[in-house]
């Protein structure tokens, strides 16, 4: 048995004892506890999995990280849009929309997809824009 099979065979003891031995919230809340003081010392944890960020710039005296690259998160280069009856059947009358009405030209981009892609490369009346969330 390895370092590392022995500090998981020592860890599930310990929980079939903590959960045995503790009833109600505060053995939940000891084994939980637990848990994160256990991922944050075993390597490859949580802590060491997080990208390391680059500082920006520093602006009204708060810091500016970078922490996604360059075009981490894809447009939505080529927009299809449905017709208000295929929309009404797709959607939920509740669901949110960013819209705009441009030269007689509407268009509806849905927020659950902006919330995924965030931008969209679109025209409305000859006029190139891109809608934001």
């Amino acid at each position: 048995m390895n370092c590392g099979q022995m500090q998981i065979s020592s860890i599930r003891t310990f929980l079939n004892r903590t959960l045995v031995n503790s009833s109600g919230l505060s053995g939940m809340i000891l084994v939980f506890a637990l848990l994160i003081v256990l991922s944050l010392m075993i390597p490859g944890g949580v802590s060491s999995q997080r990208p390391e960020s680059e500082v920006h710039g520093v602006f009204d005296g708060d810091t500016m990280y970078t922490v996604l690259p360059a075009d981490a998160i894809p447009a939505i280069l080529e927009p299809v849009f449905l017709s208000g009856e295929e929309g009404d059947s797709q959607m939920s009358p509740d669901e949110m929309v960013l819209g705009i009405l441009l030269d007689g030209e509407a268009r509806a981009y849905s927020l659950w997809q902006l919330d995924a892609h965030e931008i969209v490369n679109d025209s409305v009346g000859g006029l190139p824009i891109a809608p934001t969330w």
